[in-house]
């Protein structure tokens, strides 16, 4: 690996998916992306509905993807610019090895 690569983990509600499907096709630089469906378990009312408050679980969609260190803060501040208010949760890790076998 050169230079620092992070795994972003975002989830989204499901009605957000092709959006975001999207805004991370326009990334240049990115390898691409994973996503899958998840159920999202808390204790956040506010972002739930009233049958989801019921079941204890949000359904959403997660995308996972490597992405270099000098595009990191640009990606998540165009998702802060597009999305404000959209209930959407991402999480930072390093990556600190990757490849293919």
């Amino acid at each position: 690996m050169s230079g620092q690569e992070y795994l972003l983990t975002i989830n989204v509600p499901p009605l957000l998916e092709e959006a975001i499907v999207d805004c991370l096709l326009a990334i240049e630089s990115a390898d691409g992306f994973s996503s899958l469906s998840v159920n999202a378990h808390g204790n956040d009312p506010e972002h739930m509905s009233l049958a989801e408050q019921v079941a204890g679980r949000q359904q959403q969609t997660r995308f996972q993807m490597y992405i270099p260190e000098e595009q990191l803060n640009g990606l998540i501040e165009v998702l802060k610019r597009d999305f404000s208010g959209s209930g959407i949760h991402y999480w930072v890790l390093p990556v600190l090895d990757s490849g293919y076998i």
